[in-house]
């Protein structure tokens, strides 16, 4: 018979605290087999970040399937920068649950309201994105370039727009299962969403990403100029992420 200590023990909180202190992933097979078991536990767990998470995993699983299907110029590179970025998430979401107060600002907006009412899972799921794209991504840009011996080059950047389509198309799956599969919300039950939204655009973060990662590159030996733009990308991004998350209902 189990006993209460032990119960206790395995709750699905403590589970993903568990999991989150491996080590970082370093495979693409790595990357999915760690977000899918996250994902068993985040739906009883973190509320408005599991709806960021359902988005981020079909988004990566989709991201991954393409990158094997031949037609990247840099395949490894594309995959190698999917893995730095989703240890990026990795080590925010450990953040939230073991130290809250060093969660970059750009993350913060998800964390602190993902138990309040009347914002709908969409928002919760944008919102992730924009911390994700417009802060982790040039961060992860730069870093897979350091590690792969390469610079982010306009050759690189082709690639880098090849994803554009894949995302789009993901995200535009995603808000019809939010609509209807996931929690059956209509418009009419959070207002006017459209209104929320329509100011954040996957693509125009991502190009924002690359110029963001063409400047971190570029600075990046230069420890006073990096560690002020990356608060200004955090502090910016983060008020971005506060906007998406106005209760519409």
């Amino acid at each position: 018979m189990t006993s209460r200590r032990e119960s206790a023990i395995s709750t699905p909180n403590d589970v993903l605290k568990d999991l989150l202190k491996q080590p970082k992933v370093k495979t693409t097979d790595e990357v999915v087999a760690r977000m899918r078991l996250i994902d068993q536990t985040m739906p009883m767990t973190r509320g408005g970040v599991a709806c960021f998470y359902k988005h981020y995993l079909t988004t990566t699983e989709n991201v991954l399937a393409a990158v094997g299907e031949g037609f990247l110029k840099y395949p490894e590179l594309m995959a190698h920068l999917d893995i730095v970025f989703a240890n990026l998430y990795f080590q925010a979401l450990y953040e939230s649950l073991h130290r809250p107060d060093s969660i970059p600002r750009a993350w913060r907006p998800l964390f602190s309201e993902r138990s309040r009412r009347g914002i709908a899972p969409i928002q919760f799921a944008i919102a992730g994105m924009n911390a994700h794209i417009n802060r982790d991504l040039a961060l992860a840009v730069v870093q897979s370039c350091k590690d792969m011996g390469m610079r982010p080059n306009a050759r690189l950047k082709k690639d880098y727009d090849l994803v554009n389509p894949i995302l789009q198309s993901t995200q535009d799956e995603i808000k019809v299962w939010f609509a209807t599969g996931f929690v059956g919300v209509l418009d009419e039950i959070f207002g006017r969403l459209d209104d929320v939204l329509a100011n954040w655009s996957i693509g125009r973060a991502r190009d924002a990403g690359w110029v963001n990662s063409v400047l971190l590159w570029e600075i990046r030996d230069k420890r006073l100029l990096r560690t002020a733009f990356l608060q200004n990308v955090d502090h910016t991004v983060g008020f971005a992420g506060r906007g998406l998350l106005i209760p519409t209902a």
